[in-house]
């Protein structure tokens, strides 16, 4: 469960100027307006003007960023609608390149047309693609699931009209369940598979979606109990009478009414799928044309051309390099080596079944964790989180024993905080406290949640950058905030360092499994066993993550890969700029600059160093 995966939508790009230099920061704003500021400015009109049109045709994005816009629709995910979206990209990239002259543009201004022309060759991949991952085939995204979720967690529900809204987009379900088995059925004629488990996680998923009330006489449902819930604060809030709570639920009661039979047709679709559905050899490598399919999900999730021998031998190489330091801060703790030290750790801490008081007091852990980690920033960051955060147990639909954490940022007027979410099924593999710290320092602060929050909070610059996400950047991101946080003080004692390297090496053997999953062959056994092994996860939780990799191919690779990158580039500032090197200007360049490309992150720092040279 250390071990994590991000939700999150995506970063903002702000005009980093150094906190330290707020009398550069008036001279610049009381300068006259030069040649390129004035074309920045129309550069950004113009984008405002097309992401405005984007958002009127993706409205759970538009929720995502805290906006009412479409709340009563949700997606179109058809083919035609992906099309649709990808040729209006395409004539959006054309008019922006007929329309500015890029040398014109600032360095700021560049690095924004570059990435809206970006996104279009991300667009085009991902539609030539498409076939590939079709909705139910994602061990976290399955739409099965991500509907509700979506519902529970992000639709925030204020006054009345939400709640409206919000059964309104229950009735929409069914229609995209429809065209979500429609889909995958075409991907299952064309030789692609979902693997058996996840097709057994799809049924297992769908029933327990519509067991209970309103559909059975049981407890209430998950998404009924939600209805219930958002309703009862409308009511204890002042903002709905008796009556009009009670009118509230009975339209939502009648919109989930509907969702029994949409999810009894996925579940018959599931059962009619898994006696095709294979089981052992699962990877890209297994599927027609799965091989420009790997390459090119490598080439979204790194944002570098690496190949997949590349990444593998990175990752051996990672993972030799932590054992090493392991070893060392084993013999510093008294014992031979780390096998002797995770023999003893083990011994104090055996696995055991997850309580309700042991749930209990991992969240207390967790939040508390977060909150000392906020005390500890203001010697590293200039920018700094505002926004209520959070450590919460993830919803039963999507729990699953071992399951990754995942982060989701704050609305971006902080009525919905910062969340993280955390699998508490199954064996509780690592009860100490020293486990909870690394965790928290990724998911949360100075990780994913604080990153959402700077995020969502941010003004400068066109908007389409808030949603505008790279995987190899955020994760990248995430992972350093660990190393990080050892710099802060907020790893107490070794054996919380300890537990530091061991999430290190499990996100090193993460590149190893991906890449012989998906490029060398390897069943999910081997897989599994290597994450067991090397990467030192539990059996849930190996099985678990080995399984997420399966039905993401790349993802896991853009942690390690980022996280490189980011230390690379603070080293080559920290080498220039010797005694000039500013950690909290540099820490505010990454985290403020919204989420980039690594070729265009490194670009940003390199014209930060040449700043300050």
């Amino acid at each position: 469960m250390r071990k994590s995966f991000w939700l999150l939508a995506a970063t903002a790009f702000i005009l980093a100027l150094p906190p330290a230099a707020p009398a550069a920061a008036q001279a610049a704003k009381a300068a006259p307006k030069t040649a390129p500021a004035a074309e920045d400015t129309r550069l950004y009109a113009f984008l405002d003007q097309e992401f405005a049109e984007e958002l009127r045709h993706r409205p759970q994005l538009a929720t995502q960023l805290g906006l009412k816009e479409g709340q009563d629709r949700l997606d179109d995910i058809s083919d035609a609608a992906t099309l649709r979206r990808l040729e209006w990209r395409r004539s959006s990239v054309a008019r922006m390149k007929a329309q500015f002259d890029r040398a014109k543009l600032s360095p700021t201004a560049q690095t924004n047309y570059d990435i809206w022309a970006l996104e279009l060759e991300r667009a085009e991949l991902g539609y030539r693609f498409r076939h590939y991952a079709p909705p139910f085939y994602s061990f976290l995204y399955s739409v099965h699931a991500r509907l509700p979720d979506f519902l529970i967690n992000t639709h925030n529900v204020q006054d009345q009209g939400d709640m409206k809204a919000y059964a309104a987009r229950l009735r929409a379900i069914p229609a995209v369940l429809d065209e979500a088995i429609r889909q995958s059925a075409a991907s299952d004629a064309a030789g692609v598979h979902a693997p058996r488990f996840q097709v057994e996680r799809v049924i297992a998923g769908s029933r327990a979606l519509i067991t209970g009330a309103p559909f059975d006489s049981g407890s209430a449902s998950p998404l009924w109990a939600d209805a219930q819930a958002k309703v009862a604060r409308l009511q204890s809030a002042g903002k709905a009478t008796p009556a009009e709570a009670e009118a509230l639920l009975a339209d939502a009661r009648a919109a989930l009414l509907p969702l029994k039979p949409a999810y009894d047709k996925v579940i018959a679709w599931a059962e009619g799928a898994l006696p095709r559905a294979p089981s052992g050899r699962v990877g890209a490598i297994s599927l027609p044309g799965g091989a420009d399919w790997y390459a090119a999900a490598l080439k979204l999730n790194t944002t570098t051309d690496l190949s997949a021998e590349q990444i593998h031998q990175i990752g051996l190489e990672e993972v030799t390099r932590i054992e090493g330091e392991m070893d060392s801060l084993a013999r510093r703790a008294g014992f031979k080596d780390r096998e002797a030290y995770y023999a003893d750790r083990e011994r104090r801490n055996p696995p055991k079944p997850w309580t309700d008081a042991s749930r209990a007091e991992y969240l207390r852990n967790a939040n508390a964790a977060i909150a000392r980690n906020r005390t500890l920033l203001p010697k590293y960051f200039g920018l700094l989180p505002e926004h209520r955060m959070e450590v919460v147990r993830e919803p039963s639909f999507s729990e699953v024993a071992g399951g990754a954490a995942h982060a989701a940022a704050p609305s971006p007027d902080g009525a919905r905080p910062g969340r993280v979410y955390v699998h508490l099924l199954g064996l509780d593999s690592d009860p100490s406290p020293d486990a909870t710290v690394d965790l928290m320092c990724h998911e949360g602060v100075p990780g994913h949640v604080m990153q959402g929050d700077i995020q969502v909070r941010q003004s400068a610059g066109p908007k389409f950058r808030q949603s505008a996400r790279y995987v190899a950047f955020g994760e990248g991101w995430a992972l350093y905030a660990e190393a990080l946080c050892k710099e802060m003080g907020a790893y107490p004692d070794l054996a919380s360092d300890f537990m530091r390297l061991d999430a290190e090496l499990f996100r090193a053997a993460r590149l190893v499994v991906d890449t012989g999953i998906h490029a060398k062959g390897w069943t999910e056994q081997q897989a599994v066993d290597y994450m067991a092994t090397s990467g030192r996860a539990s059996p849930d939780q190996a099985r678990s993550e080995v399984r997420r990799y399966i039905t993401l191919p790349g993802q896991a690779t853009g942690y390690k890969i980022g996280m490189l990158k980011i230390m690379e580039l603070r080293a080559k500032a920290e080498r220039t700029l010797g005694a000039r090197f500013d950690i909290k200007g540099f820490h505010d360049l990454l985290i403020g600059s919204g989420s980039l490309p690594l070729s265009i992150l490194e670009r940003q720092v390199d014209a930060w160093i040449a700043a300050r040279s």
